[in-house]
């Protein structure tokens, strides 16, 4: 059965840095798309950034662009969300997810478990 299980939350101060990770089981990590969302307090779950199969190509919400990297390592199974210079705005409870070729992010094959990220200005 597949599985997606976040790591690397915490608590941290504005202009801080965070690294979460997503370790992938049971699917075929090396062709599905890969993809982090969060969801603050009172709003919807958001996209954040994804990550194409073969890590060339990646797309980010304009609020994270420059702050934010998504990578991957096909060889371990995971990948990663890079997060400097945070920001108050982006606490949230951060998902991992996982869609294969043909599919979008409306209705995503795999979703994690979920991490916190608080950060305190």
């Amino acid at each position: 059965q597949a599985q997606l299980v976040e790591s690397g939350g915490g608590l941290v101060h504005a202009v801080g840095s965070l690294r979460l990770s997503c370790a992938a089981s049971g699917l075929t990590f090396s062709l599905c798309y890969m993809g982090w969302f969060r969801q603050a307090p009172w709003k919807e779950r958001a996209f954040v950034a994804d990550i194409a199969w073969s890590a060339g190509r990646t797309e980010y919400v304009d609020s994270v662009k420059g702050r934010f990297t998504i990578s991957r390592d096909n060889a371990k199974n995971t990948f990663y969300l890079q997060m400097n210079s945070l920001k108050p705005e982006d606490t949230a409870v951060y998902y991992c997810a996982a869609r294969q070729p043909g599919r979008t992010w409306v209705n995503p094959d795999y979703w994690g478990q979920g991490t916190q990220v608080t950060v305190s200005s």
